[in-house]
């Protein structure tokens, strides 16, 4: 089950692009294997290179994706040409697309929830939720409740779309992993609220050059200066510092 890595700020980033992302998650689907996926832009790596528990935590996901376009140009820059911007949102959109899979969606408000499956079930008609859950705020990742794991186990979902941003869903899915029937979670952030239309999405050329930060930070400085301003200072001297060592 493992995949083609390739090492970046000590986490083990898969060798993955859109198509052969969905394309081994459907695989795993398709045998039953448990698995749960990571996406990792700057900000998943940075905060896993000034934390190793979170790093290790990433490096025993099944999958962690190149989810921004800076993480895609060093994959290639250390000769992965085969990869590619595996973006959570967009990785969601084209699993959901996938004829056949039951979906469960964990994380976000309740208001959220309901707009995200008003959203889905436009946009993809026949598409099967089998359930959805907001759970209440927690500063950290938890193992779940008996009655929630029974819910989610209940529903039978083929992947368990969990939304709590990172690091918290990243932890989230580690510790629960064991206890899901589900063969995929898959950790996508804000995914939620940008196909739910509650936060707005970076246009697709900002998206390709690398500067949806810039317009995420833009629209909500206050929440977001740290991750991106200091986040991103931070990445190029992490990298300066880490470029001779190895992955653990």
């Amino acid at each position: 089950m493992t995949l083609k890595s390739v090492c970046l700020l000590r986490v083990k980033v898969s060798r993955v692009n859109l198509a052969s992302a969905k394309e081994q998650i459907c695989q795993w689907i398709g045998q039953g294997v448990k698995a749960y996926v990571c996406v990792a832009p700057v900000s998943t790596l940075v905060e896993a290179r000034r934390h190793p528990q979170y790093a290790q935590v990433l490096n025993e996901a099944s999958m962690v994706t190149p989810d921004g376009m800076p993480v895609v140009w060093l994959a290639k820059l250390k000769g992965c040409a085969e990869v590619g911007r595996t973006y959570g949102p967009d990785l969601m959109r084209e699993l959901c697309r996938q004829t056949g899979l039951r979906h469960f969606f964990y994380g976000g408000t309740e208001q959220i929830l309901a707009l995200l499956c008003a959203h889905l079930k436009k946009d993809v008609p026949g598409i099967n939720i089998v359930g959805v859950f907001s759970p209440p705020f927690r500063d950290h990742a938890t193992l779940e409740g008996p009655d929630i794991i029974a819910r989610i186990n209940q529903a039978k979902p083929d992947i368990v779309w969990v939304g709590l941003g990172s690091p918290k869903q990243d932890y989230w899915m580690r510790l629960n992993r064991g206890r899901l029937d589900a063969p995929v979670l898959a950790g996508v952030g804000a995914a939620f609220d940008f196909m739910a239309g509650t936060k707005p999405q970076a246009a697709v050329w900002m998206q390709e050059s690398g500067l949806e930060w810039l317009f995420r930070l833009c629209c909500e400085p206050g929440r977001l200066w740290k991750r991106y301003l200091i986040g991103n200072f931070l990445f190029l001297f992490y990298l300066l510092k880490d470029s001779f060592r190895k992955c653990p």
